[in-house]
């Protein structure tokens, strides 16, 4: 992980995509991880999502993961921080915590599918650069 102290590592990435692309903002917290997505108009957090990597029961070469989801009224972000904390729990074998806040007015189901999209690319973006 470069020269960077293990204990601390910080960094951002965005997806670049035609639309509805989202910011991530990732840090190292010992050997944990706590990550930030934004998109939109309005920055705000949303929802909060916590996972933590265990063995699967599927066996015990697999990994899997547990998460634990707090989505704030009238907010949507639940779907996104919940997914991109268990896949990024299970890649790194970590406890994550996801944050999201995520709005655009009037946005249509397609923009909204486009979103969830985006936020997926987020997760191979945040695994790439951590394993670089």
């Amino acid at each position: 992980m470069n020269d960077i102290s293990p204990e601390y590592f910080q960094f951002q990435v965005r997806t670049e995509e035609e639309s509805y692309n989202l910011d991530a903002v990732v840090m190292r917290v010992g050997s944990d991880w706590l990550v930030s997505i934004q998109g939109g108009e309005k920055p705000h957090i949303g929802a909060v999502a916590a996972a933590q990597s265990r063995p699967s029961l599927k066996g015990a070469e697999a990994v899997s993961e547990t998460a634990s989801v707090l989505c704030f009224p009238g907010h949507k972000e639940d779907v996104i921080t919940k997914e991109v904390s268990e896949k990024l729990a299970s890649l790194l074998e970590a406890k994550v915590v996801v944050t999201a806040g995520i709005h655009w007015d009037d946005i249509s189901p397609e923009g909204i599918q486009r979103v969830i999209e985006n936020s997926r690319i987020l997760i191979s973006k945040i695994a790439d650069k951590i394993r670089s």
